[in-house]
């Protein structure tokens, strides 16, 4: 029996049998709730507890669009709510978009630098004396309030965040900043200014260097897509060139080209279906292009959706500008061909659907910043945490929830 359901001579319910109740009732519940339950009794607490249980859990949880909500207090504070768009079916509208956690940012700029797994990477950037935007990294996990600061990455930025399956250890993909290059002291020589590096999170290390200059110039500016375990990048080309996809395999560190579909302005990439999709985005327009890799292996790609946002309508509405606002698409873990299109025009925050429909609109005083990442949120304690100094559980930067609404 697995380690949840072991050792004990009573039921957790006394009309269900734990198989039931742990792997069909229990299993199925938010982290909140089920946090809740750990209040109980010991039995419960103990069974919400186990690993496996813990891990079975994860592979449970919606991957849910990621968005981040900040501002900046009269006395010179500030914070940023972490924000997952929850649009499974039966919650309400109120409920779907709601912070997750807030983090004490001291003012300073903060967002969110990558997802994998239910863990974020935070960049706060603060003002230096000689140079501008200078970049602090730290590690968290909003679901068990656990955060530790990584003061090693400064003067490096994130390229990827990715799980090492055979370690079982999570690592950053990485190159350096060239602003900040000189101020460590222990920096790279001057010809490894364009390699990429790896860093092992808990380690005691300093990152590793891979070489691999060209792909360095290619990708540190996008956010990457993680699909079947290695990481993807849009990469642009110039007129004369076709459009293509960068891949980094984390098994062994090496990058390959992949063709894309050929489209005249900046794509991103995303999962749909358990296939790699991409969205263009037509410059100038209201039109949206939607492409999924129907063979991955080789290469195939087929034109999904083309969706026409409504554009007249948002204009109106909510001074939507097709040059200056962001968008996003994902699709919804219970119904894979549910796409959603998200678009942050000003303080507005748009619903769209791909048939072109506006399904809701929020709107946000705070600067309000959607992202290319999803988070799956995790209860699993993972052990490089107690490993990095400075680690806290439930302490600052989290707001408690004394000074916040929101329970956690």
């Amino acid at each position: 029996m697995a380690e949840a359901t072991r050792a004990r001579a009573a039921p957790l319910h006394p009309y269900l049998p734990d198989e039931i109740f742990i792997w069909e009732i229990l299993l199925r519940l938010p982290p909140k709730p089920l946090l809740r339950c750990r209040a109980v009794c010991r039995a419960w607490r103990r069974t919400t507890s186990a690993r496996d249980f813990l891990i079975a859990h994860h592979t449970r949880q919606p991957s849910l669009p990621l968005l981040y909500e900040s501002d900046d207090t009269d006395d010179g504070g500030g914070y940023l709510d972490v924000m997952p768009l929850d649009r499974r079916a039966g919650l309400a509208a109120a409920d779907q978009l709601h912070p997750l956690a807030r983090f004490d940012t001291g003012g300073d700029f903060t967002h969110i630098e990558a997802s994998c797994d239910g863990i974020l990477m935070l960049c706060t950037k603060e003002t230096d004396w000689c140079l501008s935007d200078v970049a602090y990294y730290s590690v968290c996990n909003p679901a068990t309030r656990e955060y530790a600061p990584l003061p090693q990455l400064r003067g490096f930025c994130i390229a990827g965040m990715y799980p090492h399956p055979p370690t079982g250890e999570y690592r950053l993909l990485m190159c350096l900043d060239a602003l900040l290059e000189h101020e460590r002291h222990d920096a790279p020589e001057p010809d490894a200014e364009h390699h990429l590096y790896i860093y092992t999170l808990g380690s005691c290390e300093q990152p590793r260097d891979i070489g691999w200059p060209e792909a360095e110039a290619a990708i540190h500016t996008r956010e990457p897509v993680l699909f079947r375990g290695a990481l993807h990048w849009f990469i642009e080309k110039d007129c004369s060139e076709s459009c293509m996809i960068m891949v980094f395999d984390t098994i062994a560190e090496l990058f390959r080209e992949m063709r894309a579909p050929a489209v005249p302005s900046v794509a991103d990439l995303f999962e749909m279906d358990e296939m790699l999709g991409m969205v263009s985005f037509i410059d100038g327009t209201a039109t949206v292009d939607i492409w999924t890799a129907q063979d991955y292996d080789s290469e195939v790609w087929t034109s999904k959706y083309r969706v026409q946002l409504p554009a007249a309508e948002l204009t109106l509405r909510f001074g939507f500008d097709k040059y200056n606002s962001k968008m996003v698409v994902s699709s919804r873990d219970d119904d894979a061909d549910d796409l959603l299109i998200l678009v942050k025009s000003g303080k507005w925050l748009l619903q769209i659907d791909r048939g072109g429909k506006l399904l809701a609109s929020s709107h946000h005083e705070s600067s309000l910043g959607i992202t290319q990442f999803l988070l799956k949120q995790t209860l699993v304690q993972h052990t490089f945490f107690p490993t990095i100094e400075g680690y806290v559980v439930n302490d600052w930067p989290f707001f408690s929830p004394d000074d916040y609404a929101v329970e956690t």
